[in-house]
């Protein structure tokens, strides 16, 4: 697929929010208070991503006064230009630098109005029946079958006109279905949520185009049209509670530059939402000191351990232009049961220039050769499906001494095992596909131009910190839900078991990884607790 973007034109897209600014719709921007405030309403939700976008939209349309509280500045269709550098800086948890404690995990988080779902790749699956059945089993999960979720998975497709893309793969992908169907294995096409896509390819970077659904141009703006309130550039610094009811939310203006600015915001609400995400909402909790009897807060935090494998092939891939993610294979997700050795999901990887340029892990001369083969790599990844197994608890979110998050996720001989298996996986389908040479994403990896040999390597590769850097996109658990006290803080409908008026709706209340990308699992979780608990504010008022 050849482009080129530099002579693309993209006019005329309107930006809902210029729009409702120039409609009436109510926005405060934090960096512009002059002085302290305080903001009533009857449900307060902070955070504005998959949990906070659905859930508001749902509670307005129930006649309810919401007001949002988003750390991030707006930014919408008009400021997104393409630019990594910029929406890297822009819309991204700390600046797309977020790492493990260690800094051996990188962290890729949205942190935009929106969340994440502004700048995913648009993957959307439901949570696999062996995924909601463990919870159920384990957890004490109730209400969450794969047949009573069928509808809410069913409503939120609708919503945001999820469905399997009908473009042909981009040849980055393609590797996926030319390798899966030389070697016998499973693969099939990803559902995405847009609507008009012009398969640009650049998702990453926020949609110029208003294509990508996401809560930016979905929900949000329902919302917002039904009378809701957004705060941006406000951080939700604690939770003011009696030890049985939360009666504040504190939150400390950011101006431009994510400086605080001195200015206070404090919201009351009979209802507290929070939907800060797999670290960001665990650490409001710590730093909130909420009742939390058996420590149980930022526990169990899992991440999807990502593993790569880079392939160079004759023709050119281009595997910066096209949807980031078409294709996938299942063949190893549960390839020893639920509850075995660590199943993985083959996806590719978008092989934008200065993406990419970081996951070569290499400098000099060395570097620049490997740019200079860009247009000829293509890129696969496996997502590891953690917390199904005694050797695989995750991680926990701790808080460091100025009070920002951080993960301690210590990768276990499990989960290295793991990340082995599926180096050798993604290489054999490089070979598969026809690729000429390959190597993994490992220090001590170089490029093999023939599979035996390349097999060879990887397995006597040593697998432990610092040797293989590890990705992540995906941060779930940290309050996980179900009825078992000793590991789980959330009801099955996202209430905070030790404050009454307090909810969680993100991905922080999945006990475990859900084994696919995850927005579908937490649009689909969301809706049906947003809907449940809708319905109890109404009655009651």
């Amino acid at each position: 697929m050849k482009q080129n973007l530099s002579t693309l034109q993209i006019r005329d897209i309107p930006d809902p929010w210029k729009q409702g600014a120039a409609a009436g719709w109510k926005l405060v921007d934090g960096a512009t208070l002059e002085q302290d405030t305080t903001i009533e309403a009857d449900v307060v939700i902070v955070g504005t991503g998959a949990g906070g976008g659905v859930s508001a939209e749902i509670l307005t349309q129930a006649g309810l006064k919401v007001v949002m509280v988003e750390a991030a500045r707006l930014k919408s269709t008009d400021g997104f230009n393409m630019d990594e550098g910029e929406a890297y800086r822009d819309l991204y948890q700390e600046g797309a630098t977020r790492t493990s404690k260690d800094g051996n995990i990188s962290i890729l988080q949205g942190r935009a109005v929106g969340g994440t779902t502004v700048v995913n790749w648009t993957s959307s699956f439901r949570t696999p029946d062996q995924t909601l059945a463990y919870w159920q089993q384990q957890f004490g999960v109730d209400g969450l079958s794969g047949e009573q979720m069928q509808p809410w998975f069913q409503r939120m497709e609708q919503r945001l006109n999820i469905k399997s893309w009908e473009m042909p793969p981009n040849a980055n992908n393609a590797v996926i279905r030319t390798g899966a169907e030389k070697l016998g294995w499973h693969w099939d096409t990803i559902p995405r949520n847009v609507d008009g896509c012009w398969n640009i390819g650049y998702c990453g970077t926020g949609c110029p185009t208003n294509a990508k659904q996401s809560m930016l141009v979905t929900t949000l703006p329902e919302a917002m049209k039904g009378g809701a309130t957004l705060v941006h550039s406000v951080e939700a610094a604690t939770l003011a509670h009696d030890g049985t009811r939360v009666t504040a939310v504190h939150g400390r203006a950011l101006g431009a530059d994510r400086r605080p600015t001195g200015r206070s915001v404090t919201f009351k609400a009979p209802t507290i939402i929070v939907a800060g995400g797999g670290i960001n909402t665990p650490a409001l909790l710590l730093r909130s000191k909420v009742p939390d009897p058996h420590q149980r807060v930022g526990k169990r935090t899992m991440l999807h351990p990502v593993s790569i494998v880079f392939a160079q092939y004759e023709q050119e891939v281009a595997g910066y232009y096209g949807a980031p993610q078409s294709l996938y294979s299942d063949e190893f997700v549960w390839r020893d049961g639920v509850d075995g050795k660590v199943g993985y999901k083959i996806e590719a990887l978008p092989v934008h220039p200065g993406v990419t340029s970081v996951l070569l892990d290499n400098f000099g001369q060395r570097s620049s050769e490997e740019m200079r083969q860009i247009p000829h790599t293509a890129v696969l990844l496996s997502l590891l499906r953690d917390g199904f197994h005694d050797d695989s608890v995750g991680g926990a979110v701790e808080l460091r001494n100025d009070g920002t998050p951080v993960v301690d996720y210590p990768m276990t001989d499990y989960l290295w095992e793991g990340m082995r298996h599926s180096l050798l996986s993604q290489a054999e389908m490089h070979f598969a596909a026809g690729a000429k040479q390959v190597r993994a994403r490992h220090t001590e990896a170089r490029y093999h131009s023939r599979w035996q040999e390349a097999k060879a390597a990887i397995e006597g590769y040593r697998y432990q910190d610092a040797l293989m850097p590890v990705g992540c996109a995906h941060v779930m658990g940290g309050c996980a839900m179900g009825t078992d006290e000793r590991l789980c803080v959330t009801d099955h409908d996202g209430r905070y078991r030790h404050l009454d008026n307090l909810y969680i709706f993100d991905a922080s209340v999945f006990p475990t990884s859900v084994g696919v990308n995850p927005q579908l699992s937490i649009y689909g979780v969301t809706a049906r607790n947003a809907s449940l608990l809708a319905e109890r504010l109404t009655r009651s008022s």
